[in-house]
């Protein structure tokens, strides 16, 4: 058998453009940088566990994300943080205007904790985001010309999801450039927001190999290893006053 090769973070995107994600969050107190945490946590980590850190972060994908529009149910938005960890999705978009948004935990089973969420008070200043990042923004849609499969050649991808009850938002039916369809053959003319979420990343992503640049990669490890390490946060406090 051959031995397993350590996984290791990358120093540069070779060759190719890793923009910035957007929504990189911060558990830790703002005085402590990204390399700090690692420099201090890393080692209170089994290297097993740092294996299976960089696995997935190497893996992660900013070329592929969703905007939702101001979905309802914490349950459906739960399903689709879900989905997003589970498909490599890093980041995820949300119109949200009426409240935070926020996901019922046993449904979302932690993924929350790894998936970054941006939120957008208006569906023109979301577009204008995405649109600034080089992101092609295909609406879900019924009568949509594109199917499933179809995504996984558009480089940079951001898939419209509608509200439960009304659809898509007219601003951002008229940003998107395309659309796809979900192909049925029952009585039923749509799947449930989160279902059609799962099989639209599932079949968006085959193919794509993780793209996020080498600072997006350093800082997720960081945060791996600071919600792994139980109070994480003491221990710094610890750190910081020797």
């Amino acid at each position: 058998m051959h031995e397993r090769q350590p996984i290791s973070l990358r120093s540069d995107t070779g060759g190719l453009t890793a923009p910035e994600l957007a929504a990189l969050s911060t558990p830790w107190p703002s005085t402590w940088t990204a390399e700090q945490i690692v420099e201090r946590l890393e080692p209170l980590v089994l290297e097993r566990r740092r294996q299976r850190f960089l696995e997935v972060i190497c893996g992660r994908l900013g070329s592929v994300t969703l905007l939702l529009d101001d979905l309802v149910d914490p349950h459906n938005r739960a399903a689709i943080v879900r989905s997003c960890d589970a498909f490599g999705v890093q980041e995820l978009h949300a119109v949200q205007t009426a409240e935070e948004f926020s996901v019922h935990h046993l449904v979302a089973a932690g993924s929350e904790r790894w998936v970054d969420v941006q939120r957008h008070l208006e569906p023109e200043a979301a577009v204008e985001h995405l649109l600034q990042r080089g992101f092609e923004l295909v609406e879900t849609h019924p009568k949509g010309e594109l199917l499933p499969e179809q995504l996984a050649s558009i480089p940079r991808l951001a898939l419209i999801l509608g509200n439960e009850h009304r659809g898509i938002d007219a601003a951002l039916c008229r940003a998107a450039r395309r659309r796809v369809r979900i192909p049925m053959r029952g009585f039923v003319e749509s799947l449930n927001v989160s279902v059609s979420a799962a099989v639209l990343l599932a079949a968006a992503t085959p193919g794509r190999v993780g793209d996020l640049s080498p600072r997006a990669q350093r800082h997720l490890y960081a945060r791996a290893l600071f919600l792994s390490v139980p109070r994480a946060a003491r221990v710094l406090d610890a750190f910081a006053s020797r």
